[in-house]
């Protein structure tokens, strides 16, 4: 958080809570007169900033889908943990035949037919 962001948020910010990870929600304390609704924003917890760490109870909030913030229910059986977004770093996905995965791709195996226009 810059110094910009830290003063507009200690005179203009009513903080609405807090998540699992640490991340606070604010919302703006009075609606802009040119305005439909009140701003609202994330502090991130930690660094680097991960805008994907948000929980999707606090998305949606964020986005106004909900007036108020989605009950913390607990974490199901099925449900995975957050992963963070790995694009661009060395953990991210890189298909077979990358050229990070040694350029080398599996050859066809002849099931496909190009198309040919009659």
């Amino acid at each position: 958080m810059n110094i910009g962001t830290w003063i507009f948020t200690k005179l203009k910010g009513r903080q609405i809570g807090t998540d699992a990870v640490g991340n606070i929600y604010y919302e703006e304390k009075r609606q802009r007169p040119d305005s439909l609704r009140n701003r609202r924003w994330v502090i991130y917890a930690g660094r680097p900033v991960e805008a994907s760490a948000v929980p999707p109870e606090w998305h949606a909030w964020l986005h106004y889908t909900t007036d108020a913030p989605l009950p913390d229910t607990g974490r199901k059986v099925w449900q995975k943990p957050h992963l963070p977004n790995a694009t661009g770093t060395a953990s991210s996905y890189r298909p077979p035949g990358h050229d990070y995965e040694g350029g080398q791709r599996a050859r066809a195996t002849g099931d496909y037919e190009a198309w040919t226009p009659s």
